[in-house]
């Protein structure tokens, strides 16, 4: 759910209903993925700040913010590799 352009109600991001399905997380996924990629792609200034609903608060640069979405895939990627290693038992490449 987005507020605005480029500002997610973030709470509302980390609800699934009881009835969602694997393919619905992994379709909302993707289409907040084609989202990013869409404000990513207009952002000539990797030192601009990003938009905040809350413009009294100093926002991040787009460098930054770029920089901690790859942080965060790559942490939540890890997550998922343990849970996939405790259920099929298997290490390694």
């Amino acid at each position: 759910m987005f507020l605005g352009e480029g500002v997610a109600d973030w709470e509302a991001t980390f609800h699934t209903a009881p009835t969602d399905s694997v393919a619905d997380g992994v379709a909302r996924y993707r289409d907040a993925v084609e989202r990013a990629n869409e404000v990513r792609v207009r952002c000539m200034d990797l030192g601009a700040p990003v938009p905040r609903p809350r413009p009294e608060r100093p926002a991040p640069s787009v460098r930054w913010a770029l920089t901690h979405m790859i942080e965060e895939t790559g942490r939540h990627v890890g997550h998922a590799d343990i849970l996939r290693e405790l259920i099929d038992g298997s290490t390694g490449c």
